[in-house]
Formats: C-alpha cells, sequence, structure tokens
C-alpha cells in the first residue's frame, strides 16, 4: 500500500492549515474519514483509531456551545483515537480550545470552505485511490464505449495501433505501453497511466502521438475501470473455437478476476471492430442477455413438438 502524507491532501485540496504546521509529515494510514459521534464521548474499544476526522457545521455548533474545559475534554476523545489531522469544513470559526489542544498533542488542523458532504466524497475518493495496491504492466488501456478494455500481447502484435484505431472511431486511450492498475476493492480494477506516458501514443514507424493535441479532449482518459482484458494473438490455424458462446475465461490481477478474451490477427481482420464487438457484448450480458440463448429458444420454438 502506498503511503501519502497530510501535505499531499493539503496541495491536492488547497487546505488551509490552522495548527501543525511542522507535523504535516504525518502519515494518513486509513482509506475513509470519519465524521466524530461517539467518539465525542469516552472511549470505545470497538471504534477503529487513525481515521482523518472530519468537523461539520453539527460537531462545530455542539463544540461552540461548550465551556472551554468541556471543549477541551471532547477534543481529547478525538485525539485518544490517533487522528493523523482534523479538518473543519464550511470555512467555521474553530471552537474555543481546539487549536490550542491539538497544538500541545501535535495533531494538525486544517480547514476548506467545501460542506461535510463534498468534502467527505472528494476526500475519501482521493485517499482510496492514492492508497491503493497497484502494479504496473506492459499494455494498452483504452475506453470503449463507456467500458475499461486492457489490451494486451507480445511487443509489436499492433496493440497500439489497434488503439490509434479505436482513438478514430471515438474512443479514448488511457495508458499506452505502461499501464498502472490499481486496486480498489476485491472486485474493481482501474486502469491509468503513470504521468509520463500521460496522453503519448507510440506508433511504429510513425513515432510518439500526442493524443489529445492531435485528436482534442475527447480522444483522451485518465482512468477507467477495467472490464474486459483482451489478448491478441498472431493466428494459429485450426484453433478457433467456433460455439456459439464460448465458455468465459478470466486472469487475475491483485486476485482481482477480469473477463479474458483472445483475439488472433490476421490480415483483413477488423481487430478494432471486434474489440468494440467484445465490449458491447459484455454490456450486454451485465444486462442479462445472451444472443446465444435467444438464438437457442428460436431454434426450439421452431422444432415440432412430438
Amino acid at each position: 500500500m502506498k503511503i501519502i502524507t497530510i501535505e499531499e491532501i493539503i496541495k491536492r485540496f488547497a487546505f488551509e492549515v490552522l495548527s501543525g504546521h511542522d507535523q504535516l509529515h504525518r502519515v494518513i494510514k486509513r482509506t475513509k474519514v470519519r465524521r466524530p459521534g461517539l467518539e465525542f464521548m469516552d472511549k470505545f474499544d470497538f471504534i477503529a483509531t487513525e481515521y482523518i476526522q472530519i468537523l461539520g457545521k453539527n460537531e462545530i455548533n455542539y463544540l461552540h456551545t461548550l465551556t472551554l474545559e468541556e471543549c477541551r475534554l471532547r477534543i481529547a476523545n478525538i485525539v485518544q483515537y490517533a487522528p493523523p489531522c482534523i479538518i473543519i469544513t464550511s470555512q467555521q470559526e474553530e471552537p474555543l480550545g481546539l487549536i490550542e489542544y491539538c497544538k500541545d498533542e501535535k495533531i494538525p488542523v486544517l480547514r476548506t470552505r467545501d460542506s461535510m458532504s463534498e468534502l467527505t466524497a472528494k476526500l475519501d475518493a482521493y485517499v482510496v485511490k492514492a492508497m491503493a495496491p497497484e502494479i504496473a504492466i506492459h499494455g494498452v488501456c483504452v475506453n470503449v464505449s463507456g467500458i475499461g478494455v486492457l489490451l494486451r500481447g507480445d511487443s509489436g502484435v499492433g496493440k497500439s495501433e489497434t488503439a490509434h484505431t479505436l482513438i478514430g472511431r471515438g474512443h479514448r486511450l488511457v495508458a499506452d505501453d505502461i499501464v498502472l492498475l490499481k486496486k480498489l476493492s476485491p472486485q474493481t480494477l482501474l486502469g491509468t497511466h503513470d504521468e509520463k506516458n500521460k496522453e503519448f501514443l507510440a506508433l511504429r514507424s510513425i513515432g510518439l502521438l500526442n493524443v489529445v493535441r492531435m485528436y482534442g479532449r475527447a480522444a483522451f482518459q485518465e482512468e477507467t475501470r477495467i472490464a474486459l482484458d483482451i489478448e491478441l494473438t498472431q493466428w494459429a490455424d485450426n484453433s478457433l473455437n467456433n460455439e456459439l458462446e464460448l465458455e468465459t475465461k478470466y486472469v487475475e490481477y491483485m486476485d482481482v478476476q477480469i473477463p479474458h478474451i483472445q483475439i488472433q490477427l490476421q490480415p483483413g481482420r477488423d481487430i478494432a471492430g471486434l474489440i468494440e464487438a467484445a465490449a458491447n457484448n459484455w454490456y450486454l450480458h451485465q444486462q442479462g442477455y445472451s444472443a446465444a440463448e435467444e438464438f437457442m429458444k428460436r431454434i426450439e420454438a421452431d422444432m415440432p413438438s412430438e
């Protein structure tokens, strides 16, 4: 799991630092943030520690009703759960004793103009992605009609050229050559670039292209959820399976299973069109539709009854 610090989220979200300027190196260890509730009360052993604590309008209004001594007591109850920082939302005025107590305990206090709901959504999404386990693989990642597709195959097989054809048909490049895969959950794999190859596509005999400069913003996408793994291979005679519906095969990345398809190359085959068909067929399967099942039902309906 990657490490991110308080300083990194301050730069990312332009938080105001109210205290703890010398503690911004503190490490964030949890991928979610918390809004204190029971944490304001006495210590409970079952409440998880080390979460960023966010104080919204309800929490701040509550603390403003307390005396200085009571406020310090409630803040102490939060601090005992070892938050890496405390964030005040909606540009609210900090309650009495908060800054002083957090300075003593070396807890940074930050402030933002965002509301509780806005900040929670943005910060949760950012931290989950930033701390997600990741691997880098050789391949190309594209978004085809809203469906994330990972193209793999031997070097020189035509992955980048196929991606270029897909871009010409209105689809989007995510990453070429090196694809970063981030595991967001046991079922979710995110594909993205490694910053260095952002927007670039390398074509043999042509060179390096910036797809945004050449084709506009619509030709590129920062990231996509991987739905299909497609391997491009050389044509092999007598190896194709011509069943009406092939059994779904899977490939695993960091224990996340992704449906796998192999497409064989041959002069004249519309590989980009086959990838479009595979993506659209995957989508229909997610909706519960199978062309093979419908075809068999039609065959059975035409068969004479005994």
